[in-house]
């Protein structure tokens, strides 16, 4: 679980967007198991089968329902039968407690609801790694708890996440490793003792005690 924390416009969702392609570094590398994605001639559409991705405003199809969602980007891209993708979705759907909305369109859904079927679709793709891009801040507050507690439900099963977040409490608390971005740049990482509770860079403990105060 590493978290990238950061002011706004810090370059954190930059940051989360280059790593699966949606925005084209300009220069450096992205390792994938030890081979640089951005080397010419790299299998770029199989590299993104890889990683998930959750978006802040959740990215929904509107015109399909809740199982649907979860299932057509199995039967489409990873090529699955439609059996097969059903049943991966409606245990996801289960894993995340949506299981009972499966007929239900997006817009009969709440906030923190289509953020957990989000979630589910991108379990469904079977990903190495599962980008978070602020997966809390479109919602009411009543409705982060429940999101973030599907967040950590995934983290205590082991898979690799990167999630930016500014919920600094829940960074704290389940966070493997911790970046804190300014300006564009790295600033300072480390676990996340070394950054909540022992900050070297001077830029990390103002960031740190201005959102403490």
């Amino acid at each position: 679980m590493l978290t990238i924390i950061g002011s706004s416009g810090s370059g954190k969702s930059t940051l989360l967007r280059c790593i699966n392609l949606l925005e084209k570094p300009t220069g450096g590398q992205i390792l994938y198991k030890g081979e640089n994605v951005l080397e010419k001639g790299y299998n770029l559409p199989k590299y993104r089968t890889h990683l998930g991705m959750v978006f802040q405003s959740f990215n929904l199809f509107a015109n399909m329902d809740v199982l649907e969602n979860c299932t057509t980007g199995q039967t489409t891209v990873l090529k699955r039968k439609p059996e097969e993708a059903k049943e991966i979705a409606l245990k996801n759907l289960k894993n995340v407690g949506m299981d009972q909305f499966v007929s239900a369109k997006p817009a009969q859904l709440s906030g923190g609801q289509m953020q957990r079927v989000a979630i589910a679709r991108a379990l469904s793709m079977n990903p190495d790694v599962l980008l978070f891009d602020e997966p809390t801040s479109a919602l009411d507050p009543e409705m982060i708890g429940e999101v973030l507690k599907t967040i950590q439900d995934l983290a205590e099963t082991g898979l690799t996440m990167v999630i930016v977040t500014h919920e600094m409490s829940f960074a704290k608390d389940v966070s493997d490793r911790v970046i804190f971005m300014d300006q564009g740049v790295i600033a300072e990482q480390g676990t996340s003792s070394e950054i909540f509770d022992h900050p070297k860079e001077a830029r990390t403990k103002e960031f740190l005690q201005r959102i403490h105060s």
